[in-house]
Order: C-alpha cells, then structure tokens, then sequence
C-alpha cells in the first residue's frame, strides 16, 4: 500500500532513516512467522454493533446509520494490505481497521484499486476514506502534483498511523555495487506509479551524469514491479520498508532478493478522508487512539513484526 509506498509522493531529498537495513532484515524475518488477519473474503472489517461501541456517537450519523465504512486500498501491498492464500483481506491496514471497528460500532469494508486512482476515488465519494500504505505528504493535503507543483484538487487530510521509510533491493548476490540512490545512475530501477520511491527516482534521475542515466519502470503494483526485479529486467527495486523487508524474507523463500543500503524518507502513514469531512476525520483519531491507549496496536505492529515504525499517538497532517 498516488496522489504510496511507500506510496508516497513528495519531492525527493534523502535522508537516512533511523532504521538501518539491518533491522529492516530483522522485521523481516519476524514476519514471516507472523500470522493473518480474520477479515471476510474481500472486505469488511470491524463490528456493527453500534450500541456498545464506545465512539460510535462520534461518527457522522450517516455513517453511523449504514454501519459501514467504504475504504478504497491497492490490496497488493504486503504485509500492509494484501490477500493471503484463501483470497482474505489482510495485514496491518485490515487489523488496525478491524480494532477501530470495534471502538466505532461499524464495518471497515475493503475495495480493491489501483492505489494511483484512490484519491480521485475519495474525491468521487467512491470511497469514505483511503487506507492503503499512503504517505501523507503537504502536496496530498494541499491537492498539488508534486512533478508539476500545479494544484490538481482540493487535496485531503489525514490521520496518521505509522512511520515508514524508503528501501531498495537487488536480487540477491547481484548488488551490483549499488548502496545508494547515486549508485543508480546507469542502472534500471523497477517502482510502482505514483510512489515516493516513484519520486525519489525521478529526482536522482535528473542528477545524474551524462552517459549515466537512470532509467524507470513505473508499474501498477508493487507486485508487478518485483516481478520485473525477479525476472532479471530491472536492475533494483524500490518500496516502503516494510514491504521490501517482507519481500526480501518472504519471495523465493528468501532466495530471490536482499535489501541494499538505509531507508531514506521516513515519513508517516495517514488514512486519507475528503476535506471538510472534519467529524469522520476526528472519529478516526479518536478510534486509533483508543486502539493504542489499548495495546491492541502494539499487539498488530508486533504481530506483522513492523515494531520499528509504530506511534505512540494518531495525529492529524503531520507530512512534509
């Protein structure tokens, strides 16, 4: 889990995270053993039983009346959101979602998107709300094209959940002398649309020697990008860490892939809600805060063995 992954989308100075690539390789393996999620097959999550749920006056009451909530997700995104091997929605997103289900008395219903259509997708009121690895970004509150610096929307808010960074990987054995972004140039590195990795990319490319040059391939999903890494077309790819991590342990049984080089950009998740939604926005913070005041956060984050990018409060546009 464009307007992600590290579905993120904002302009593009590195800057070491505090998560070496070690630790990266730790969570990995501590994800492996973790378990799933008990979501129904597609999409829901959470509980309808409004009248015991302890926040459930602080939704909408439109919302609260139809008990649930629409949330739009590129569910291919692992261990974020994706489908485990019985077609069930999966992973931190539908745990935390299932968590503040409970606190709000509704069912978090699941849609499957492409993550670079979810914005326009909440702006359509397609969706309640956007749930999905995305970063939040001033140019994604502010609805500005972060290639072009152009406003194209009106833009969101978010609340925010959890901090990521940005992580590269090779196939394994085959580094290629690559640790950071500069060691790119001249290489081909394999990304999904609309990502900050997307971003971040397109800034190093624009540094880059003559005679050197950074090529991209910009996919739909994360999926398809390691894909093109796996099959040998793509020098490296590029995702939030907790994806690449799980990648690294997970694909080929830990054969195909290893991390090269620090996380950079990390950045907070938030779950995107229209602008002027204010009450569904609050609800929301309300609920997560519950979630970890609770320790059942703590318990998800350490179940998918992503401890390292865990919060202690949910706030509310905190990008950059």
């Amino acid at each position: 889990m464009t307007a992600g992954t590290t579905r993120r989308s904002t302009a593009a100075k590195s800057a070491k995270s505090r998560i070496a690539v070690v630790g990266a390789i730790a969570v990995a393996g501590s994800l492996l053993l973790s378990g799933c999620g008990d979501q129904t097959k597609d999409k829901s999550s959470g509980s309808t039983n409004a009248k015991s749920a302890p926040l459930a006056d602080k939704l909408p009451k439109d919302v609260r009346d139809k008990g649930v909530i629409m949330v739009g997700s590129d569910i291919a995104y692992a261990p974020v959101e994706f489908k485990d091997k019985n077609g069930n929605t999966v992973g931190i997103d539908p745990d935390l979602a299932d968590a503040m289900g409970k606190q709000l008395g509704v069912k978090f219903q699941f849609e499957n998107g492409t993550f670079d259509t979810l914005i326009t997708g909440l702006r359509s009121k397609r969706y309640d709300i956007a749930m999905s690895a995305m970063t939040d970004t001033k140019d994604r509150e502010n609805g500005v094209d972060p290639d072009t610096g152009k406003k194209v929307g009106e833009g969101v808010d978010f609340v925010d959940y959890f901090n990521a960074g940005v992580s590269n990987y090779t196939l394994k054995g085959k580094t290629q002398g690559i640790k950071t972004w500069a060691d790119l140039c001249g290489k081909t590195l394999s990304v999904q649309r609309g990502t900050v990795s997307d971003d971040l990319a397109k800034a190093q490319a624009k540094k880059c020697p003559a005679g050197k040059k950074l090529s991209i391939e910009a996919f739909d999903n994360d999926q398809q990008a390691q894909t093109r890494v796996r099959s040998g077309g793509a020098d490296a790819g590029s995702s939030d860490f907790p994806v690449a991590a799980y990648a690294v342990k997970t694909s080929g049984g830990g054969k195909d892939f290893e991390i090269v080089g620090d996380q950079v950009e990390a950045a907070p998740y938030g779950i995107a809600v229209a602008k002027g939604n204010t009450q569904l926005r609050d609800a929301l913070q309300a609920a997560l805060n519950a979630v970890i005041k609770s320790g059942e956060y703590d318990k998800i984050v350490a179940k998918w063995g992503v401890e390292a990018g865990a919060v202690k409060e949910a706030g509310i546009n905190g990008g950059k």
